[in-house]
């Protein structure tokens, strides 16, 4: 399961440094720092109590989403700070920054996944965590490093997010977490664990970008915007059952 790391936890987290007059650089760190420690937290309650993970996820979501909420008391943290913003804002060229951040993440993973040992201990271990085990593959530290790896992920997230909003707002990235179970869904990823692809997961989030746009031009109301995703995610769940279920036979 992907860990539910939502953004505003981090995003708060920065807001509050820099309208504390901290230096961008330090409220950065302390952005990935936030999302680093929620991830090993994750990780070690998974590894070491076996819980499930998408209810332990889930669950911490609640906890920092309740958290953000009490410490600004549901109210925006505003942000002043032109080289912080400009993380988000600002342009390589003619080529937005975030592109560029995505094409480096994306292209650091994909050799991560598909080229190193750790790769294949990732997917040894979401695939069968028994059997990799006794492969000799230390879970534990799969485990934490998985975690910890997408915590930071979640925090370099809000950084675009917090900064392109010039904001730290506790009601950011509410909802994120459907997207993201739909796009990895869409891009072929199975729910069983053990098999997903980096290009699959940016096709289906394209597709979904796309057809959110799509909808919103259309006039289709949010609400029914949001059935159809579960509609999509329950499809694409049956039919990686149906694969399943071809390669067992």
């Amino acid at each position: 399961s992907s860990p539910l790391v939502p953004p505003l936890a981090s995003g708060v987290c920065t807001a509050a440094f820099l309208s504390h007059s901290i230096h961008p650089v330090f409220a950065v760190l302390a952005c990935f720092a936030a999302g680093a420690f929620i991830g090993f937290v994750n990780g070690t309650i998974i590894s070491r109590i076996t819980l499930n993970p998408f209810l332990v996820t889930f669950a911490m979501a609640s906890i920092l989403r309740g958290a953000a909420y009490i410490y600004t008391g549901g109210t925006t943290i505003r942000i002043d700070d032109r080289s912080f913003i400009r993380l988000g804002t600002g342009y390589m060229g003619v080529v937005p920054l975030p592109v560029i951040y995505l094409i480096v993440l994306l292209i650091g993973v994909y050799l991560l996944m598909n080229k190193t040992r750790l790769g294949r201990h990732i997917y040894a271990t979401g695939g069968n965590e028994t059997a990799a085990r006794f492969a000799g593959v230390n879970v534990t530290r799969i485990h934490l490093f998985t975690y910890v790896f997408s915590g930071m992920m979640a925090a370099m997230s809000c950084l675009i997010v917090t900064a392109r909003s010039y904001s730290g707002n506790p009601t950011a990235g509410e909802g994120y977490e459907m997207d993201a179970i739909a796009a990895v869904a869409l891009g072929g990823a199975s729910m069983a664990g053990g098999i997903g692809y980096v290009g699959g997961t940016v096709i289906g989030a394209m597709i979904l970008g796309v057809m959110n746009n799509g909808l919103n031009l259309m006039g289709v109301d949010s609400f029914w915007q949001t059935s159809l995703k579960g509609v999509l995610i329950l499809v694409a769940v049956y039919v990686d059952y149906l694969k399943r279920s071809k390669t067992k036979s």
